[in-house]
């Protein structure tokens, strides 16, 4: 049946089905050789994003499951078929990382650049036990604060919730994220 045809049906008139629990079953179908690098480990331009995500009574959840994606350090996005595939040169843009029993995630990825004039990112998504539905988030970089005034969807936040979207560059010039599902400090969700 084409788009077209299915315009023609009329009115829904069935409700959506609703999202299913979850895990903890994440590696049938989602574990692949080297799916935390997003680029090859140590190679230059590379950085590690890395944190670890929460409960809302602040414990570790052990057995979730982080995707991101992002643009390379110039702003381009891949477009390329193949993103599992790793051959230890090309930048895919996108990764997956189960968490440890503490909580941890760890990619090996590029600073992404900026995408239409906006503040750099990272689109994340969670998926962890419980939740009836996956969990879209964003990552910002920290570096440019007139980026970050500047960007329309954390102009809309308040700047506590903001503070839950921006990771931190540490020392060693990578970057530090946590991702709290409850609580204090949650980190603000997008709806889709």
């Amino acid at each position: 049946m084409t788009a077209r045809n299915l315009r023609d049906l009329g009115p829904k008139t069935h409700e959506k089905t609703p999202g299913q629990t979850v895990g903890p079953f994440f590696a049938f179908g989602t574990v692949y050789p080297k799916m935390n690098e997003v680029v090859f480990p140590h190679s230059p331009g590379s950085v590690r994003l890395s944190g670890a995500v929460y409960d809302g009574a602040g414990q570790p959840i052990p057995d979730a499951l982080v995707e991101i994606w992002g643009a390379d350090s110039e702003g381009n996005i891949p477009r390329g078929r193949g993103s599992r595939r790793r051959d230890d040169f090309t930048f895919t843009g996108y990764g997956r990382c189960a968490t440890t029993d503490e909580g941890g995630f760890v990619f090996w990825t590029l600073n992404p650049g900026q995408v239409d004039s906006r503040a750099p990112f990272f689109a994340a998504i969670v998926f962890a036990r419980g939740l009836p539905d996956k969990l879209h988030t964003r990552i910002y970089l920290p570096d440019d604060q007139d980026l970050l005034d500047a960007d329309p969807f954390l102009s809309s936040l308040t700047p506590d919730e903001r503070a839950t979207l921006i990771a931190t560059r540490t020392p060693d010039g990578n970057l530090h994220h946590d991702i709290r599902l409850q609580g204090e400090k949650e980190t603000v969700f997008i709806a889709f």
